[in-house]
């Protein structure tokens, strides 16, 4: 092992950065140790030059707020110290190691059984009910979001630059999200809660099972239209081996009527009841 350069303020070096495991659009994530405790962690370090506008400011602001309002889950990735410079901002966070995201799984083998989506929904359905309890809406729920601890199967959420914090009751707008897994009512432009997470969720597993996402277009804009048609489809081609007690449940999540669609805990019961 060989960690070099040394990160920390008043001179207190307390991590030293071993090597670079991530690169995103505002920065990196590097594999980082410290000396004081022998632990590792991963490190996403923020160039604030990077930040154009306010919305981008907003969510350097927020994730490490939003994680630090959670207490200890173990299907969310946990945040250990922040470092805050002039020009950057670093979020020292639990290093899932080795791990991949369910994106990297999907580009290299495809399709996932439906046991194992079974064992991921629920873990992510785990992690998305504790958010909601502590009024956290991630608003981002994608592949690329959620890690897989390749030593024990472990599902664990992460980034939360697009999350906000809702009151009991509360509402937001605005649209933020990624054009595949966005519900339709940030679309629209209607006030939203907890439940966007849900439909992102269910979209989520769409693909694990299929491989491809449920509304697809060759442009963004194509992409929101699909999404607002939400015409919900299992071609019998690609789900023939997936079960009917499967694809309600998908139903169930993937519902334009946030009214009608499960919310975390209601999903969890489903799944307890029909799944173990």
């Amino acid at each position: 092992m060989t960690c070099s350069q040394t990160l920390g303020n008043n001179n207190t070096n307390k991590y030293q950065i071993c090597e670079e495991i991530g690169r995103g659009r505002f920065g990196t994530v590097s594999r980082v140790y410290a000396p004081a405790t022998g632990d590792f962690f991963a490190c996403k370090t923020i160039d604030k030059a990077s930040l154009s506008d306010d919305l981008d400011r907003a969510c350097l602001d927020n994730e490490p707020k939003l994680m630090a309002l959670l207490s200890y889950h173990p299907n969310i990735v946990q945040i250990h110290d922040l470092i805050d410079t002039d020009s950057t901002l670093s979020i020292f966070m639990e290093l899932v190691h080795p791990s991949v995201s369910i994106y990297d799984r999907l580009v290299s083998s495809g399709t996932f059984f439906e046991p194992q989506t079974a064992s991921f929904a629920k873990q992510i359905l785990q992690a998305l009910s504790h958010c909601h309890r502590y009024g956290v809406v991630h608003r981002d729920i994608k592949p690329e979001n959620i890690l897989v601890d390749l030593r024990n199967d472990t599902v664990k959420i992460c980034d939360f630059g697009s999350g906000i914090w809702l009151g009991e009751g509360e509402t937001t707008e605005g649209v933020v999200g990624t054009p595949y897994y966005v519900a339709p009512e940030v679309l629209m432009g209607y006030s939203y809660g907890e439940k966007v997470d849900l439909w992102s969720a269910g979209v989520v597993l769409y693909t694990m099972l299929a491989g491809t996402p449920p509304f697809y277009g060759e442009t963004a804009e194509e992409i929101f239209e699909a999404v607002l048609r939400g015409n919900l489809r299992f071609p019998t081609k690609i789900f023939r081996g997936v079960s009917s007690m499967a694809k309600d449940f998908l139903r169930k999540l993937i519902c334009k009527d946030a009214s009608r669609r499960f919310s975390a805990e209601q999903a969890l019961s489903w799944f307890n009841d029909k799944v173990n």
